[in-house]
């Protein structure tokens, strides 16, 4: 007696192959994203020329300090001024070849009112300019 054996699994066709974009319209709208967020970055900056580190030339004659306070308010050596005094205190700075400028920005200064001192200094041709506040920095490195 001889027994024919059938296979009980049912036959299925296979499905014309497909690419699932879900993965990839995922990483799309995550780059895009990324873009929209990095771009307005990208386009505000003040491009300055900062010297190289070497040996230190002869002090200045005039030091002035532009300090930023938390809420904001900026003092002039010690003393405190509004931003529309700014240019013209510059003024007297970039006129004299010997005076050099220091900006001490606090921690928790918000950064547009640094970004707008910076761009003042930059628009008055301030050259001689020097960053108080990161000495910790330089002496981690």
């Amino acid at each position: 007696m001889s027994r024919s054996f059938r296979s009980t699994a049912a036959v299925f066709e296979d499905p014309a192959p497909t690419l699932n974009v879900t993965p990839l319209i995922d990483v799309l709208l995550v780059l895009i994203v990324m873009l929209i967020l990095t771009i307005p970055i990208m386009t505000h900056k003040i491009p300055i020329d900062l010297p190289a580190p070497g040996p230190r030339l002869d002090p200045p004659n005039a030091v002035h300090r532009i300090a930023i306070a938390p809420s904001g308010a900026l003092s002039w050596d010690g003393a405190a001024i509004r931003a529309d005094q700014l240019p013209a205190r510059l003024a007297t700075v970039a006129a004299d070849p010997d005076a050099a400028l220091e900006i001490a920005a606090d921690g928790t200064a918000r950064y547009d009112v640094f970004a707008h001192t910076l761009a003042t200094i930059k628009s008055a041709g301030i050259t001689r300019l020097g960053f108080v506040g990161n000495e910790r920095m330089v002496a981690a490195l």
